[in-house]
């Protein structure tokens, strides 16, 4: 996860305002929204393969974290796309340089996996440069398409999340997925900060529920507790803050997850 900062650090989002950076919705309003119930149930994979990509480390275990648990339960075999290393979440810090960043943050991700049950997942690292996914869309396309290939499912972060690199990512995956005629789904992560409920903007006649199970939310908190450098402070200053603070992750802390089909 990928944020415009509120300290100055880089970032970039679609469209001319920056929803982002501003206050977003409190989680409170999503937990008593009624629209849940209308949401159709997601059906997962029962097995097989399923190739999972993520514009940053941690984006993959806020959005799509249960799904994963849940199919690591069922002995899929999950390969996980990281684009960029999110070498550029602290690029002022004084504390780590962007390539030692880059090394934590993939050490994360395989012990996230790990929490979450996948401990044979095949990570694989594209090592675009963090913020400028969508400068290389094309290729990143060409990089995919082998990888989705005769998979039963691709998920990848959802194409209007208000995130430059969380949408180009999206794209890429459903480029790939559609040359090589395989189902994708995107999940959401930004959007719950700058949507409400019922808001027009979100397709929500595509949105799909899938339910998790306590032990699946345990394991999904566990593999979030792992993302050290994004949600805990790198240091005391202003350019070592939390990515992530309590009430952006408590949009992914919910009994569910959202994917759009």
């Amino acid at each position: 996860m990928r944020p415009l900062p509120r300290t100055g650090r880089a970032g970039t989002v679609s469209g001319p305002a920056n929803p982002i950076q501003a206050p977003g919705t409190d989680e409170t309003y999503w937990r008593r929204w009624n629209g849940w119930e209308t949401l159709p149930a997601a059906r997962l994979p029962t097995g097989g393969r399923v190739v999972v990509v993520a514009a940053h480390p941690d984006d993959e275990v806020l959005g799509f974290g249960g799904a994963m648990a849940v199919l690591a339960e069922r002995a899929a075999e999950l390969t996980v796309v990281s684009i960029t290393d999110g070498e550029g979440s602290h690029p002022r810090s004084r504390v780590v340089t962007p390539a030692a960043l880059a090394r934590l943050r993939a050490q994360e991700l395989r012990d996230a996996l790990t929490e979450l049950g996948a401990v044979h997942a095949r990570i694989v690292r594209l090592q675009v440069p963090d913020t400028g996914v969508a400068r290389h869309e094309e290729q990143i396309v060409e990089a995919l398409t082998p990888l989705v290939r005769a998979a039963d499912l691709v998920a990848a972060p959802w194409t209007g999340d208000v995130h430059s690199d969380h949408e180009a990512a999206g794209r890429a995956a459903r480029a790939a997925a559609q040359r090589a005629g395989t189902l994708c789904w995107l999940y959401p992560v930004w959007m719950w900060h700058w949507a409400t409920p019922e808001d027009a903007r979100i397709p929500w006649q595509t949105a799909r529920r899938l339910d998790l199970p306590p032990h699946i939310q345990v394991l999904k908190r566990a593999a979030i507790d792992r993302f050290t450098t994004q949600i805990r402070p790198l240091g005391p200053g202003p350019d070592e803050a939390a990515i992530l603070p309590p009430e952006e992750l408590a949009h992914h802390l919910r009994p569910m997850e959202v994917l759009f089909q």
